[in-house]
């Protein structure tokens, strides 16, 4: 069980992430979880589903798992994670990975 101190952290982490995406020009919004049901951190990028880490250190296999885990068929999972003082980065799995590479490829 996470105590108020991580979850105020986890809330501004998603704030942050939030605006990353809305300074890149997607209306981002986040997530609101509510009756259990499973959501992305942050929504607003359809077809991904977000998770969304602000920790100084980070299991990222886990967060990963997380996400893989809660994303819905047809949503790719990203882990969206950030350490103090650093900028954001972005972990998806491999095959993710190549099947935008190759729709970006083929625009190029």
């Amino acid at each position: 069980m996470m105590g108020k101190a991580q979850r105020d952290k986890g809330a501004r982490g998603e704030r942050l992430w939030r605006d990353e995406c809305r300074k890149h020009g997607y209306d981002a919004q986040r997530g609101s979880q509510s009756n259990g049901a499973v959501i992305a951190d942050v929504i607003g990028l359809p077809g991904i589903h977000i998770e969304c880490k602000f920790v100084e250190r980070l299991n990222l296999r886990a967060a990963m798992a997380q996400s893989e885990g809660d994303a819905k068929d047809g949503e790719i999972p990203i882990v969206a994670h950030k350490t103090n003082r650093k900028p954001w980065l972005v972990t998806m799995n491999s095959e993710d990975f190549f099947k935008l590479y190759k729709v970006w490829e083929v625009q190029q």
